[in-house]
């Protein structure tokens, strides 16, 4: 586990801190929708730079609890030329965790299918999402049933896992509906950790400050390393954000994603 300091994070990162221009298509429908609820949550908007090719794609999963919050692809993203999805997906409110999971690899089947179009790589896909989009990202890369209904292997056709802040035990919006308080953790087929193994993709795994997160969310992700490692997960890596709580943790992350995406192109 790295620890980070985010007043140093830019100069360490050597990343800019511009945003350079790009488009948007917005309001995509990306699966069958049978009803009005449907047709309006399960849209995505994809930020891309005009003639790009062979870029990197983040495909980003919005926090919010899986009651609450918008698609829109996070400005700090759209800084190295990567296109960028936000995906919209339904709530609790109105369906099962399991059919929000399904909208999530829905959205990743339309990217795999049509994201070229926009300049983007097949083979540099990065599925992130912050708070409750971290426990979908763990979620579809993991259990390997949600991806493989569209015929696509997370393990093989992912670049890298990168959860923010995510539940991996029983999301608290599915103890809640089985009335189980917030602070008693599950750990059943709805958790990430129930399907931690050693052959899934790369993961950067990041928390906010132990101190600062929402309930155990730091001790979580540690375990859930933990855990990863010892069943032989070897690309792995974990920081903390020192000064950041669960919600504005969300910078210093965009901005380590943004590194981990650079040293990949790097390397290659």
């Amino acid at each position: 586990m790295k620890r980070i300091i985010f007043l140093l994070a830019v100069t360490v990162l050597g990343l800019p801190l511009c945003a350079r221009e790009y488009s948007y298509d917005k309001e995509i429908l990306y699966k069958g929708a049978p009803d009005a609820y449907t047709e309006k949550m399960c849209r995505i908007d994809v930020a891309y730079e005009k003639g790009g090719e062979n870029r990197p794609v983040i495909v980003w999963f919005h926090g919010g609890g899986l009651t609450k919050g918008k698609r829109t692809p996070p400005e700090a993203l759209l800084k190295d030329g990567a296109v960028v999805v936000g995906v919209g997906y339904r709530f609790v409110s109105e369906v099962s965790i399991p059919e929000i999971l399904d909208d999530a690899a829905a959205a990743v089947d339309w990217v795999m299918k049509n994201i070229t179009r926009y300049g983007g790589d097949l083979s540099k896909i990065y599925l992130a999402g912050h708070s409750a989009g971290g426990y979908i990202v763990n979620m579809i890369g993991l259990n390997k049933e949600y991806l493989g209904k569209y015929g696509i292997d997370p393990d093989k056709q992912v670049a890298a896992l990168v959860p923010y802040s995510g539940q991996v035990i029983t999301h608290f919006a599915q103890r809640r509906k089985q009335g189980i308080p917030e602070l008693t953790p599950t750990i059943d087929h709805l958790a990430p950790l129930y399907y931690v193994r050693g052959d899934a993709a790369p993961m950067l795994i990041i928390s906010g400050d132990r101190e600062l997160e929402l309930y155990g969310r730091y001790e979580e992700n540690a375990y859930f390393v933990r855990m990863l490692k010892l069943n032989g997960h070897k690309k792995v890596t974990f920081y903390e954000v020192d000064g950041f709580g669960h919600s504005d943790m969300k910078n210093p992350a965009h901005l380590l994603l943004l590194k981990y995406i650079k040293n990949a192109e790097s390397a290659q």
